[in-house]
């Protein structure tokens, strides 16, 4: 099922990027100033759509602590991980992308949401009075979450050229970065798991 709404999800892109060329001109209509350029810049592929969808990720890890600070549950779940992670190079395959680097990647998602996490736990221990006061359902929570992960493997798709390109990735990665944390306002321990999360990017 997660597969099938993997690939509906990439179609949908696929078909939202043809959408922005607009119908074609009349023919021996003079071309419009400016309009093939901006139609060529739109399809030039960024980091933004990826960045967005970590951090959305990075941000559901509060909601994950919050579950196991009332369940006492443990932050590493391998069993869990290794599914995530058996599911996706699976995916990946069928997208036409590499399985290895696509389990990397989730594998640096996981690593980002267990940063923010044992922060979260840590500093409830120690403020007691800061902690939260309901523990949200881990299972909702990962309805969230798998509907993530086909949202991210149809970003990795569209990116796979650019995570290819050496120095253009490294600068595009950190534009985009850079520009979700301010738009998030994010905290210290959040910019931490957004590094942790973008280190397999490029």
């Amino acid at each position: 099922m997660l597969r099938k709404l993997i690939t509906a999800a990439v179609a949908a892109s696929t078909v939202g990027g043809f959408a922005l060329l607009g119908p074609a001109a009349p023919a021996g209509a003079a071309p419009q100033a400016g309009v093939g350029q901006d139609a060529a810049a739109s399809r030039v592929p960024t980091f933004d759509g990826l960045t967005e969808l970590m951090i959305q990720r990075i941000v559901i890890g509060d909601d994950v602590a919050a579950s196991k600070y009332f369940s006492g549950k443990p932050v590493d779940d391998p069993v869990r991980e290794q599914q995530i992670l058996d599911s996706v190079r699976q995916s990946a395959v069928q997208l036409g992308i590499d399985p290895d680097s696509t389990a990397e990647f989730f594998q640096a998602q996981i690593d980002a949401s267990k940063v923010v996490q044992r922060g979260l736990l840590a500093y409830w221990a120690a403020h007691p009075d800061k902690a939260p006061t309901s523990g949200p359902d881990l299972n909702v929570i990962r309805e969230k979450l798998d509907a993530l992960t086909t949202q991210l493997l149809a970003e990795l798709v569209r990116v796979d050229d650019l995570r290819q390109t050496g120095l253009r990735c490294n600068i595009s990665l950190v534009v985009a970065t850079a520009t979700a944390e301010i738009r998030h306002h994010l905290d210290p321990l959040h910019r931490q798991a957004v590094r942790t999360a973008a280190t397999t990017i490029c």
